[in-house]
């Protein structure tokens, strides 16, 4: 996805110097307890649905927004599991840009199914157990996301 015209802005005075930005992130659950992951283009691991908020943007529309451009569907956003951010959501593009995300990752569930990939930032999707999702070349720092939802999700439900 190419950059925002408010990146691109603070580019043009800061270039490629850390940039702190703000996203979200859709931890989609099914009724199973069966989490939904995307495999990225950028750099072929699997990691959750989610983007940027963009300037006066509220976080649960960018959320909305970000599963429907990425995925063509709608959730239902259920409850904040936490925030993140630090060295795990730091990242140097080639280019020499460097940005660290800070996210606030979101219980959801599917409104309507199944996911479809929309071309672009993704080349795969599927759903997968916890303990499956160890085993895959994924972003490192999903792992403490789902253990925060794991330990989160007594008192929800999840099935339609």
């Amino acid at each position: 996805m190419p950059l925002s015209e408010y990146v691109s802005a603070i580019r043009s005075l800061i270039g490629s110097q850390l940039l702190i930005l703000p996203g979200v992130t859709a931890v989609i659950i099914d009724g199973a307890g069966r989490y939904l992951l995307a495999r990225h283009v950028a750099g072929d691991r699997w990691g959750f649905v989610g983007g940027g908020i963009e300037p006066l943007e509220d976080p649960r529309a960018a959320l909305l927004r970000e599963v429907t451009e990425e995925l063509g569907l709608t959730i239902d956003i259920l409850a904040v599991v936490d925030s993140y951010g630090g060295a795990d959501l730091t990242n140097e593009y080639p280019n020499g840009d460097v940005v660290s995300y800070v996210t606030t990752a979101y219980i959801c569930r599917l409104a309507e199914g199944p996911p479809v990939i929309e071309a672009g930032e993704l080349s795969d999707v599927g759903w997968f157990w916890p303990v499956e999702i160890k085993e895959l070349h994924r972003f490192e720092w999903i792992d403490r996301v789902i253990d925060d939802t794991e330990s989160s999700l007594n008192g929800f439900e999840l099935a339609r």
